[in-house]
């Protein structure tokens, strides 16, 4: 057996029940059917969707629709005339190594008992009820026959039959982010439900269901810890990982992990502490200094100071001691997690900070002349991806903006794009290319990738104007990497989990052209 190749989803399983079955009635899917078309949707197997030829013309059309949207097939199903089924699927999806399956409802559990063979399995919906935690044992197997409680119970059911049909080999790995940034991951193909040649299966954990049950069924779990965040108490410097509150399911992971310590977690939570809190980040990036004794190119953080009051009488005396000049970028401590952790401001006159409307407390970072290009790195386990970005202007080009609002602070969220200096757009990548030191980026990658010990992260850099440096300007945890190409970076993104979850230590990384 190859496992599970492709589903049917059968319309007694995604529909509403109602009552009304003629053109006027009200037509709607059923709990967890949109959730489960989600996921399946980029999970590279093959997925279709059934009804009864007695069905009314308005939920076929809804069906059908579905269908349309994701890009899945649509079958007749009936009872009397299951060969018809079998051969349309047969034909529609080829003859694959592996078993269909066809979910269906528990009214049809009579109806499709007679048929079950060795070449489809069948998964049936219980009636719905609410289930207890110490009760919840889907996936219980006849021959031919697996019973599931929830319809969102599907992807790791799926995904335990898979692994249970090709070995040890397979791991499992549960992942956890927001739906925008799982779909982003899920449509380059990161995620797929049928195992990667690295031999890695993916499903998302969901907080509606039981966590124990899901992971005890997972080898590892990847995490983006910062989309669950609710708060983040940034009053003193210490105990940060008692600072950050998370939701409901995110806490109820938590107290999971802390519970099952042999539980593999990429990268653990505390591990991601650093990289929320930006005067930390800072300070770490102090420790790049040991790397610029054997290069002509000096790598390096920003100038700094953190600041609780903007009012405080001293600040542009500290800020002359922290080698800040005006202009300076101003950003909020905490770096992510929060509504406001991108609102930002560029400062051009040291009475503007009185009336700043900056979240405290706050960074004040130097801003660094750099031709309006950043180098956006992403190390991905024992791999250095790199892409070049148009970036804000120099100073000089900022302050003539500025001028035209008397020097008012320039507010932005970083999130959106900021303007670039159109007048300078000359230099071709290749030029810019060569303008980056990659042996000395390659180092500090490979020293940051030791002091933060993450395996996926990325970190951005300018190239100052004049000096030369290196200035790293931010950190951040699990990128996109969507300027790597997919073909290139899933595999990598695959390897580096796979190594975490067999505890291979990564060699020193190098930068990939």
């Amino acid at each position: 057996m190859c496992g599970v190749k492709g589903i049917v989803l059968d319309a007694s399983v995604l529909l509403a029940a109602d009552k009304n079955d003629d053109e006027n009635g009200s037509v709607s899917l059923g709990p967890g059917a949109d959730y489960v078309l989600r996921k399946l949707r980029y999970s590279k197997i093959l997925t279709g969707i059934s009804y009864g030829p007695d069905l009314s013309a308005s939920k076929v059309r809804l069906l059908q629709e579905k269908a349309r949207v994701y890009s899945y097939n649509c079958f007749v199903f009936q009872s009397t005339t299951i060969d018809n089924f079998v051969s349309e699927v047969s034909l529609a999806w080829g003859d694959y190594s592996g078993s269909y399956m066809h979910v269906v409802s528990s009214y049809m559990d009579e109806e499709i008992s007679p048929f079950i063979s060795s070449d489809w399995l069948f998964t049936v919906l219980r009636s719905s009820g609410k289930v207890s935690d110490v009760e919840y044992s889907p996936g219980t197997e006849n021959p031919g026959k697996i019973f599931i409680n929830k319809l969102e119970e599907l992807p790791l059911t799926i995904c335990s039959l898979n692994k249970k049909a090709m070995g040890k080999e397979v791991k499992t790995v549960g992942y956890l982010m927001k739906p925008s940034r799982e779909e982003d991951f899920a449509k380059r193909g990161a995620f797929p439900l049928n195992p990667t040649p690295d031999g890695l299966t993916f499903v998302a954990l969901n907080y509606e269901l039981p966590m124990s049950w899901q992971l005890k069924e997972v080898d590892g779990i990847l995490h983006k810890s910062t989309d669950d965040i609710i708060a983040v108490e940034m009053s003193s410097s210490s105990d940060f990982e008692n600072k950050v509150t998370y939701t409901e399911g995110m806490e109820q992971l938590q107290r999971y992990i802390r519970c099952h310590p042999d539980c593999c977690v990429i990268d653990p939570f505390s591990n991601i502490y650093p990289v929320l809190d930006r005067l930390k980040i800072q300070q770490t990036l102090g420790g790049l200094e040991n790397l610029n004794s054997k290069s002509c190119s000096k790598i390096r953080g920003p100038h700094f100071l953190k600041v609780v009051d903007f009012c405080e009488p001293e600040l542009e005396d500290k800020l002359a001691d922290a080698k800040l000049s005006l202009p300076n970028i101003v950003k909020p401590q905490v770096a992510c997690g929060v509504a406001d952790a991108h609102s930002m401001a560029i400062v051009f006159k040291a009475d503007s900070y009185k009336d700043l409307n900056v979240p405290l407390p706050a960074i004040v970072q130097e801003y660094v002349d750099h031709s309006s290009t950043m180098f956006k790195f992403y190390v991905v386990g024992k791999k250095i991806f790199f892409a070049i970005k148009k970036s804000t202007p120099n100073a000089d080009i900022l302050i003539k903006l500025a001028e035209e609002k008397a020097l008012k602070p320039l507010l932005f969220d970083s999130l959106k794009s900021l303007p670039v200096d159109k007048d300078n757009q000359q230099k071709s990548q290749d030029e810019d290319n060569k303008r980056i030191d990659h042996e000395l980026v390659t180092d500090a990658a490979n020293w940051l990738r030791r002091a933060l010990d993450l395996t996926i992260f990325g970190f951005d850099v300018v190239i100052q104007e004049g000096t030369g440096d290196h200035v790293i300007v931010d950190v951040n945890y699990l990128p996109s990497f969507k300027e790597v190409p997919d073909e290139v970076a899933i595999p990598t993104f695959w390897e580096a989990i796979k190594e975490k979850l067999t505890g291979k230590k990564s060699t020193e990384a190098a930068i990939l052209l």
